[in-house]
């Protein structure tokens, strides 16, 4: 049987480029070799491309200089109806192989947005993981906030700006702000993994936190924080015609904040294969979460009325804020393309990492053909009634 060839893309110009590397690394180590081929795809973070086995193995990013002589820089061509990884360098645009799928595992503004997987539908990929829409809606938390609003998902209260907007106005949006009370989440809009995110007390901190966000992104959002916090993560599995969702996992707060620290560089100092390596994530946390049916059944309402809402494929993880005095429960943000792609809270369902990935290539071939029976374009005559710069012969009515 002929191996399906899956392109396993990763890095990018991104502030969350290293979380990238290992969460593919992860991936590649968990698919099934006997059914897919796997073709790492690596985007430096000054957006050049390589493949090459060696992308496979953690020490060729530690020592990525040296390294890269035995890679092959690449390019995407369509050559008969296939999408063709092409070496940049050498004579004739030597072919190095080809692929059937594409699997961006991504994190980050200017990959995870949808600006890659764009690029990857154009050359008329399956792509694994959230459409074009969903990817840019889901990346953007203050548009994320405005959808999930007008859908009725309650979210904390905020307020958002812009960086010109701040150094005209600083001080009605420092008036607005304070009308949410102290302390205030201040978050860059469009970045993952906590980075730039902090938990200003006062006005000092406030506008110390704001100038430290924007060296991170052009549009801000401050936020209330939820007190008597409970924080609770979903993941969401599936497609338009099917959901599945993750079991709940309650995170065991250790600060106010779990910084990117926390999350990441102690798991990856014990290597992508340990236990909390593998999890993407070195603070503590229980899979099932310790809350009431009657919670539980909600979480699972809400994180699928969010996936579908934000018109998102694949998997996805729902964080959840949860007010334990009051039992209000707030949407925080998704994670459309989740650190471990969140395998750790389906686990213990007995879905293991192999099953899920094998699961979300499935889905994303058969969404593919299932597109590819729509009338995406047509024959016309209309340019034969174009006369050039004179315009249409007849108008345009």
């Amino acid at each position: 049987m002929m191996k399906i060839k899956v392109g396993v893309i990763f890095g990018g110009d991104s502030v969350e480029h290293e979380v990238s590397i290992i969460s593919a690394l992860q991936a590649m180590e968990n698919m099934d070799e006997e059914k897919y081929e796997i073709i790492p795809i690596y985007i430096t973070k000054d957006r050049h491309f390589y493949t090459g086995n060696s992308l496979r193995d953690m020490e060729t990013f530690k020592y990525f200089d040296s390294m890269k002589r035995y890679l092959k820089e690449i390019t995407f061509v369509i050559k008969n109806n296939k999408v063709i990884l092409q070496k940049v360098k050498g004579f004739f645009g030597r072919v190095v192989t080809d692929i059937d799928v594409a699997f961006p595992i991504v994190h980050g503004k200017g990959v995870e947005d949808g600006t890659l997987s764009g690029y990857l539908e154009t050359l008329g990929l399956p792509v694994v993981g959230p459409s074009v829409l969903g990817a840019s809606v889901g990346q953007d938390k203050v548009i994320v906030k405005q959808i999930l609003s007008s859908n009725n998902i309650k979210t904390p209260k905020y307020v958002w700006f812009y960086d010109f907007e701040y150094e005209t106005s600083k001080d009605d949006i420092i008036k607005k702000i304070e009308k949410l009370k102290y302390p205030v989440v201040v978050k860059p809009a469009c970045l993952g993994s906590t980075i730039g995110i902090n938990i200003a007390h006062d006005k000092n901190e406030l506008e110390s936190f704001i100038e430290d966000a924007l060296s991170y992104d052009s549009k801000l959002l401050v936020e209330e924080v939820i007190p008597n916090l409970l924080e609770l993560n979903c993941a969401v599995l599936g497609d338009r015609e099917y959901l599945e969702t993750s079991l709940i996992a309650e995170m065991k707060m250790r600060h106010e904040l779990l910084t990117f620290e926390d999350k990441y560089i102690g798991s990856s100092k014990k290597g992508i294969k340990g236990s909390k390596g593998a999890n993407m994530s070195n603070s503590d946390f229980r899979i099932p979460a310790k809350i009431s049916d009657e919670m539980t059944n909600k979480i699972y309402e809400i994180s699928k009325d969010v996936f579908r809402i934000l018109n998102l494929k694949g998997v996805s993880r729902i964080d959840f804020l949860v007010n334990k005095k009051t039992g209000e429960i707030y949407v925080n943000e998704p994670n459309t393309i989740p650190g471990s792609l969140s395998f750790y809270m389906f686990k213990p369902k007995g879905k293991s990492y192999k099953d899920l990935i094998d699961e979300l290539i499935t889905r994303a071939v058969k969404g593919y053909k299932n597109e590819k029976r729509k009338i995406s374009s047509f024959s016309s005559n209309i340019l034969n009634n174009y006369s050039g710069s004179k315009g249409f012969k007849k108008g345009i009515k």
